[in-house]
């Protein structure tokens, strides 16, 4: 395990924070399970499996449950938000209104590119690479490439 300079991790969770032998956090990464901002809230935590890493800035907000498989890389600047902030009540401030989440995994073996941003509700599957600057918003399926901001361009990764 080894957590580079200037790395930030909150270990209040409700199932705690949790790392597989050789991970790596890069510098200046935080890894949030529960909000500064909300109303208090104990957010679910992280689980990191061996061989896998995080890269330089990186956030990891695992208010809702984050788990990251075997061998997986994540370039620098990586997003993961497994929260949603609710907001349809009118009379209510959307802080005030709480947030719900789904978690997010992703699977073994997966490479992460730089910049990706990866919203709650989401797994991607096994051998997937996701190409730097992706907005992922639904699930990809195993051995996949993608590498438009919006899904658009989405292919079996051994059939380019």
């Amino acid at each position: 395990m080894k957590f580079e300079s200037y790395s930030e991790i909150h270990g209040l969770a409700t199932n705690g924070l949790r790392f597989g032998n050789n991970v790596t956090i890069g510098r200046f990464t935080s890894i949030r399970p529960s909000s500064y901002y909300g109303v208090g809230q104990m957010g679910y935590g992280l689980e990191i499996d061996d061989n896998s890493s995080i890269g330089p800035y990186g956030y990891i907000g695992c208010s809702g449950k984050v788990k990251i498989g075997k061998n997986v890389m994540i370039g620098p600047r990586v997003s993961l938000f497994a929260e949603n902030h609710n907001f349809s009540e009118k009379d209510k401030s959307i802080k005030e209104q709480g947030v719900n989440n789904k978690g997010i995994i992703i699977e073994d073996n997966c490479w992460i590119g730089s910049g990706v941003i990866i919203l709650d509700g989401i797994t991607i599957g096994s051998g997937s690479v996701i190409g730097a600057g992706t907005l992922v918003t639904k699930n990809i399926p195993k051995n996949t490439v993608v590498y438009d901001k919006r899904n658009k361009n989405v292919k079996d990764r051994f059939y380019l």
